[in-house]
């Protein structure tokens, strides 16, 4: 039910028009001028259906990978977090990336958030998703081929957020596994 909420959010923002995409995505002179709103916005605004398709079809893999790793406070954590981290990134570390927009980089956050619970339960598959995420993470940092409007550094402040809060949120469960087993 949330996975199908989620993706008609998504495509009720593209379908309002692009003069709604101009009001919510990450723009430095507007969240300057004071539309902090955009931090978050951004993550829900797609340049067109093209793209769109393809963050919900990253959302469904994601979904599908690491849907039960977290409760639903937990990953609205983690997408809230990886939002506010990836915005934040752009703005203090990234100044030329005058705009963004797209759900790439918390679909980032969220692979890695799962990569931390997987290591952290020691999944079968925990080696190939880290490999895997941080193989494509290394390629995209030294110019690997990616669409002209790729912001890749989106990706790496996601999966950089997305890791920190999956290994503090496997850290607590540890904890509290741990004061639970005490007599």
């Amino acid at each position: 039910m949330w996975l199908l909420a989620i993706l008609l959010v998504l495509d009720l923002v593209l379908g309002l028009g692009d003069s709604i995409g101009e009001v919510l995505r990450y723009d430095r002179s507007a969240i300057a001028a004071g539309g902090w709103w955009r931090l978050l916005t951004a993550h829900i605004v797609h340049l067109d259906l093209h793209h769109l398709i393809l963050n919900e079809l990253g959302l469904v893999l994601v979904w599908a990978l690491f849907a039960d790793d977290y409760d639903a406070v937990e990953w609205c954590a983690i997408v809230s977090v990886g939002a506010l981290a990836i915005s934040s990134g752009l703005w203090w570390l990234s100044p030329r990336v005058a705009w963004y927009v797209g759900a790439s980089g918390v679909l980032h956050s969220i692979m890695a958030a799962g990569c931390a619970k997987h290591l952290a339960v020691r999944a079968w598959d925990r080696w190939i998703l880290l490999v895997g995420l941080c193989g494509k993470l290394v390629y995209e940092q030294l110019g690997g081929r990616e669409p002209a409007l790729t912001v890749v550094d989106a990706h790496l402040y996601g999966a950089i957020s997305g890791f920190a809060v999956g290994a503090a949120l496997s850290w607590r469960t540890y904890i509290m596994r741990l004061r639970s087993a005490r007599p």
